[in-house]
């Protein structure tokens, strides 16, 4: 389960491409991403032989 607070703090956040696709209920639009953010940071921890590479904007610029 999703931290409340988090799902709130993120509900209050949705970027302009999440509200333009609308929701009837941003709570559970918000720990929809949440979840899927949670996975996806997960999963890179667990598979260090893939090859994504994760870089900052900074990083990525030099």
């Amino acid at each position: 389960m999703i931290d409340d607070d988090r799902v709130q703090d993120r509900a209050a956040l949705l970027l302009p491409e999440e509200l333009a696709a609308g929701s009837d209920d941003p709570q559970a639009q918000a720990e929809a991403l949440l979840r899927d953010s949670d996975d996806r940071e997960k999963y890179r921890e667990t598979t260090p032989d893939l090859r994504i590479e994760h870089r900052t904007s900074d990083e990525a610029a030099s």
